[in-house]
C-alpha cells in the first residue's frame, strides 16, 4: 500500500544546496569549457574516485536538518490518528547522474539525516520531476531550474546562494522560518502598486481594503501547511517545535489588512516585524531563522551575512520579473539593482 501524504510537509532540496558541492561543479564546468567530448567520462572516474570523500555542509543544511527533527513527533501523532507517513518528508533532486551522485548520499548517511528519496536526473529539466514528487517547497542553487518551477505554478521555490554564516552555529532543535509579505506570503499587487505609484498610494489602498483579504501569494499554500503542521505539534507558553515569524516593509495602516489575511486563511504566526522601511537585518539576527525568504535582493543582500537566506523568483509573466534578479560577481557575492521596499 503506498503511503498517505497528504497531510506530511514535502521539501526538495537540489544536492548544491544541501551540501557544498563548489569544488565538482567547478571542476565540471572547467572540463565542459576544455574537453567538452570527454567531459562527462572524466567527471564520472573524478566523482568515482571521491564518492567517499566527506562534504561540507550547505546553505539549506540547517533548515532541512531542523525540518526532519520534527519527525520525532511523529509517533505520537500516528497512535493519535493512524498515519504511517511522517510529519516531513525531504526529495534529494540532483542534476547528477546515479552513479555520480553516490557522494551525495554517503554524505546524508554521514550526517545522519533521514532522506530515503531521491531523484538524479543526469541534466534533465527539474521541473516535472518536483511536480511528481508533490513537493511543497523546492530549494536550490539553480536560478534557472527555480524560475522554471515558478512558471509551472508548482510549488513555493526559492534560490539559495552560498552565505558566510556559519550555519552549524544554528540551533536544529526548533524549527524558525522567516517570511516577507508582499510578492511571497501574499500576490505582488501590492508591490506593484508601491513601485508605480509611490507608498502614500500604497497605504490608501491598503486602508481602503482593510477588510478584505489579500490574494494568495508563492507562499501562501506552503505557510499555510506549515501552520495545519504547528497545529498537531505539543506547545507551550515558552516553547513550541516551530517559530514563524512575518517580517515586513509594511506598516500602519497596511499593517491591519496583513493580519487580518492571516487570520482568513487560519494562520496564526508566533511573531509578526511591520517596519515600516526599516532594515530588516536587526529582527532577523535576534530571530535567527533556520531560512528567510524575501523577493529582494537588497534585503537578501543585507541578511546573508548573518542568516541563511533564499530569493524568490517572480514569476516570469510579473511585471517584477526581471526588475532586479540574481548575479553572482567573481567573489560569489550578491550583485543587486536596489529597489525600496
Amino acid at each position: 500500500m503506498a503511503v498517505d501524504f497528504s497531510n506530511t510537509l514535502i521539501v526538495a532540496i537540489s544536492a548544491t544546496a544541501l551540501f557544498d558541492l563548489t569544488e565538482s561543479e567547478s571542476y565540471l564546468s572547467q572540463l565542459l569549457a576544455q574537453h567538452p567530448d570527454t567531459a562527462i567520462k572524466a567527471f564520472r572516474d573524478y566523482m568515482t574516485e571521491r564518492e567517499n570523500d566527506p562534504l561540507s555542509i550547505g546553505a539549506g543544511y540547517p533548515l532541512i536538518k531542523a525540518l526532519l527533527n520534527l519527525n520525532r513527533y511523529c509517533q505520537a501523532d500516528s497512535q493519535e490518528t493512524e498515519l504511517e507517513a511522517p510529519l516531513v518528508e525531504v526529495v534529494i533532486v540532483s542534476k547528477s547522474s546515479p552513479d555520480t551522485g553516490i557522494q551525495v548520499l554517503n554524505a546524508i548517511r554521514e550526517h545522519g539525516l533521514n532522506i530515503s528519496r531521491s531523484a538524479f536526473i543526469s541534466g534533465s529539466p527539474v521541473a516535472p520531476y518536483i511536480d511528481d514528487f508533490n513537493v511543497d517547497l523546492f530549494l536550490t542553487t539553480n536560478r534557472e531550474d527555480a524560475q522554471q518551477v515558478a512558471d509551472a505554478n508548482i510549488c513555493a521555490c526559492a534560490i539559495l546562494d552560498a552565505t558566510p554564516v556559519n550555519t552549524y552555529e544554528l540551533d536544529t532543535q526548533q524549527l524558525r522560518i522567516a517570511f516577507d509579505g508582499d510578492a511571497v506570503l501574499f500576490d505582488d499587487s501590492g508591490e506593484l502598486l508601491y513601485k508605480q505609484k509611490g507608498l502614500r498610494a500604497f497605504h490608501d489602498r491598503e486602508a481602503k481594503m482593510r477588510d478584505l483579504p489579500i490574494e494568495k501569494g508563492p507562499y501562501a499554500e506552503l505557510l499555510i501547511k506549515l501552520s495545519n503542521l504547528q497545529e498537531r505539534l505539543p506547545a507551550g507558553l515558552s516553547y513550541s517545535p516551530i517559530k514563524i515569524a512575518l517580517v515586513t516593509a509594511r506598516n500602519a495602516p497596511a499593517d491591519l489588512r496583513a493580519i487580518k489575511t492571516l487570520r482568513e486563511w487560519g494562520v496564526n504566526v508566533d511573531m509578526a516585524f511591520f517596519l515600516g522601511g526599516l532594515e530588516k537585518t536587526a529582527v532577523l539576527r535576534t530571530f535567527a531563522p533556520h531560512i528567510f525568504f524575501d523577493d529582494s535582493i537588497q534585503h537578501i543582500d543585507a541578511a546573508r551575512r548573518f542568516i541563511p537566506t533564499a530569493l524568490v523568483p517572480y514569476h516570469s509573466a510579473s511585471l517584477l520579473h526581471g526588475d532586479s534578479y540574481l548575479a553572482a560577481d567573481k567573489e560569489n557575492s550578491l550583485l543587486f539593482i536596489p529597489v525600496p521596499r
